[in-house]
């Protein structure tokens, strides 16, 4: 058996059970990556914790303060999954513990939070810190960074991304934290899902100039769960349009949306790049095709190619079998391994810088739609002298 990283999870939700399943499948990839080992698991509700400990021999330890976890000697990293409101104190107090950390989005509530999360990150540089975003990793999404980094495109004309949903429909749906601004905070659905749709954009370099923001609180007010009804304070919808520039400096219009209300979507995560040569696109309702189409003549036409099973990372399966979101999370999961264990992988994890780029986007996003005019973006870099951002 191979070296192991024992991990411990700090919220025992959806998320903490797709990272245990992943670990659980750590044999299916072919790659030489150290195997993530369960130890300990704390969330407030101890009812939370019970899957765990009935499917993972390997837990030792459960808690309902993760202060506790985080004294441990055999928790070497951790997994994170949280409300916004609670990131800056955990992720400082994780990293302050010397265990490397892959946090859920969006890394603070707000920009200050995420200031003080990268502060703590360049005082413990020793620390691999991360961002989970797993929609990247369907092998036809890599397939269009690869177009767009080999330059088949030509001049970028415009760059559309997004990550949409359709269940807030449901205005029966009880109220959860993600609906107060209290435990989600102002950014409302752009804090939420907007690191997703910007993960790739970012990580090809088009960063945002400025931002005009819509952001739209359709539905007011939720059920409680107790027979009455609670105020539904955030934004539901968001749409961000962005002034950007590719490697020559030549501008163009980065679109991203970020939705709860979306008609027709049941979890919609989508990226289209149109380039003066070609254009790519990829949606992860129909997420085994890569679509391409080249600009050639008067009349274009787009092509459809079923990529399969060709991840970034190896795996046992074979190419003729179909993606699915569950390898996506553990692709996500292997590239974290290996960024842990200072491997190279060709596209890893959302970076810390990242988040901070993300923040002063959504911030400015938050300007930009109560005053009805564009922002520019704050870009000024914290001074840290830590490599890990």
């Amino acid at each position: 058996m191979g070296k192991t990283i024992r991990f411990g999870i700090i919220g025992c939700g959806l998320m903490g059970k797709e990272f245990a399943s992943a670990a659980a499948r750590w044999c299916h990839l072919t790659v030489q990556a150290a195997r993530p080992e369960i130890v300990a698991v704390c969330d407030v509700n101890e009812a939370s914790q019970k899957w765990f400990t009935d499917n993972f021999d390997t837990i030792q330890f459960t808690t309902t303060d993760y202060k506790e976890l985080l004294k441990r000697e055999d928790v070497e990293a951790v997994y994170c999954a949280l409300p916004h409101l609670l990131h800056e104190q955990v992720y400082c107090d994780i990293i302050r513990a010397k265990k490397h950390l892959l946090g859920e989005k969006p890394f603070g509530i707000d920009q200050k939070a995420n200031q003080k999360i990268l502060e703590a990150i360049a005082q413990n540089p020793e620390v691999v810190v991360r961002c989970a975003s797993e929609y990247p990793y369907f092998p036809a999404c890599q397939e269009l960074i690869r177009w767009v980094k080999n330059d088949k495109l030509g001049r970028i004309i415009e760059v559309k991304a997004g990550f949409n949903h359709a269940s807030d429909l449901d205005i029966h749906k009880p109220i959860n934290w993600k609906r107060t601004v209290r435990m989600n905070g102002e950014y409302g659905c752009l804090g939420d899902l907007g690191i997703h749709a910007e993960h790739v954009p970012f990580r090809l370099g088009w960063i945002p100039k400025n931002v005009y923001a819509v952001l739209s609180d359709i539905v007011t007010e939720r059920p409680d769960g107790k027979g009455g009804m609670a105020a539904c304070d955030t934004y539901d919808n968001g749409t961000m349009i962005c002034q950007c520039a590719d490697k020559d400096d030549n501008e163009f219009a980065l679109y991203i949306e970020t939705k709860r209300l979306e008609p027709g979507a049941t979890s919609n995560w989508y990226l289209e790049v149109t380039g003066m040569d070609a254009s790519v696109r990829f949606y992860s309702d129909d997420p085994n095709a890569f679509h391409y189409l080249y600009s050639e003549g008067k009349n274009q036409a787009w092509s459809r190619v079923n990529i399969g099973t060709k991840p970034l990372i190896p795996t046992i399966t074979g190419d003729i079998f179909e993606f699915g979101f569950t390898d996506a999370i553990l692709q996500m999961w292997a590239a974290f391994i290996l960024e842990v264990e200072g491997k190279e992988t060709a596209f890893g994890c959302f970076t810390p810088e990242e988040t901070r780029i993300s923040h002063a986007l959504h911030t400015a996003a938050l300007k930009s739609y109560q005053e009805k005019r564009a922002v520019e973006l704050d870009l000024t870099p914290l001074p840290a002298d830590s490599h890990n951002l």
